[in-house]
């Protein structure tokens, strides 16, 4: 039988375990429908068959049987299409790669636990607010970097078939065919870029997360604050960035080799003496840069505020740790007098300059400003 004083240790315990379990209608809920509609949902066996074998059909063979079948070998200048096995390449590796990690996070670990919600009851209402909030938008975000480059792609694909670039009537009606391999051929070129800007908006959400708990962290230093609870919090800070930096490592790694290698080759071939670019040619090539180039940058860009921000609060916690030594030192010495040495007189706002004030961004101002209470 527990005790009185027990209980509320029990009941938080209990909710926090509550927290964790699958909801039917929980936070992620809309996230659930949305990933299986893109049929990347892997929860059970049925899921996952039909997830591999939309993979396989979309990623694999679409692409094959548009470059080796439905591609017009003697065309005219405008309707050939020389650069169509680089483009094709380039999506289906990258998309293999953003599949493949995506399936083994999710099957390793679960959607929940991996994007944190799990330890979600041990932060503030703060960071949960924050993240709840971010996870809502992180969808926008992915369409507002693929609608762009989907719509340029249809119009180019329309007009390829409407001008009668094909004309393979493999489904008997040279209209019909060409309109059910219009639509294919789309929704391949969209299933590969949504699956790899996927990976990297969940990158961006997780760095996200620690970002606010970084920042929510930082603001234990304008209170009392015991030596213990800090230390407490900025190894389990740690213990996160490195459980996302195993995670992902294999995944960022690989994706800039494979992009690099992309844009390497793309370069060469159209840089040739007898290489002949324009807009009809090159324009589908230009496009599948500028769409691994963006989410590269997301990717590069989350990573870089994420080391940002953990840089910074760790200078704080360094001056932090300094002015709690001096005010130790001067409590215990009890013979020789030592004048009171404030924060403010130890590391003054504002020393080092109003030229090198404007060359700090806006994002570290709140963080450099913050007033040290030492334990």
């Amino acid at each position: 039988m527990a005790g009185a004083g027990e209980q509320p240790f029990l009941n938080a315990r209990n909710k926090a375990l509550a927290r964790s379990q699958s909801y039917t209608y929980d936070e992620l809920h809309s996230f659930r429908s949305w990933l299986r509609w893109m049929c990347v949902d892997q929860s059970n066996t049925w899921r996952a068959c039909l997830s591999w074998s939309v993979f396989m059909a979309m990623a694999i063979v679409v692409p094959c049987v548009s470059h080796f079948v439905l591609a017009c070998a003697s065309c005219d200048s405008k309707h050939s299409r020389p650069y169509d096995g680089v483009l094709q390449l380039s999506l289906t590796s990258i998309a293999t790669l953003s599949f493949v990690c995506l399936s083994r996070f999710v099957r390793k670990y679960g959607l929940r636990r991996f994007l944190f919600f799990d330890k979600l009851c041990d932060e503030s209402e703060t960071v949960r607010k924050g993240y709840t909030e971010q996870l809502n938008i992180s969808l926008k975000i992915l369409f507002i970097f693929v609608l762009p480059c989907f719509a340029v792609e249809s119009a180019y694909k329309i007009w390829w078939y409407a001008s009668g670039a094909s004309g393979i009537p493999f489904l008997g009606n040279v209209y019909v065919s060409d309109t059910v391999a219009c639509i294919m051929e789309l929704c391949s070129w969209l299933y590969r870029t949504v699956v790899f800007f996927l990976v990297c908006v969940l990158f961006r959400l997780i760095c996200y997360l620690q970002i606010l708990r970084l920042q929510d962290f930082a603001q234990v230093f304008q209170v009392e604050s015991d030596v213990e609870s800090v230390l407490r919090e900025h190894l389990r800070i740690r213990r996160h960035l490195r459980i996302i930096s195993h995670r992902y490592r294999t995944f960022i790694l690989w994706a800039l080799i494979f992009i690099t290698a992309s844009l390497l080759v793309s370069l060469v071939i159209i840089t040739r003496p007898t290489a002949e670019v324009n807009i009809y040619k090159a324009g589908e090539l230009a496009l599948c840069s500028v769409s691994l180039l963006a989410g590269l940058m997301i990717l590069l860009r989350s990573a870089t505020r994420i080391t940002h921000k953990a840089q910074s609060v760790t200078s704080l916690a360094t001056k932090w740790h300094v002015c709690a030594t001096i005010e130790s030192f001067e409590a215990a010495d009890n013979e020789t007098p030592v004048g009171h040495v404030t924060t403010n007189q130890v590391f003054p706002v504002g020393t080092d300059g109003s030229s090198d004030g404007e060359d700090v961004g806006d994002e570290e101002d709140e963080l450099d400003n913050t007033k040290l209470i030492p334990a």
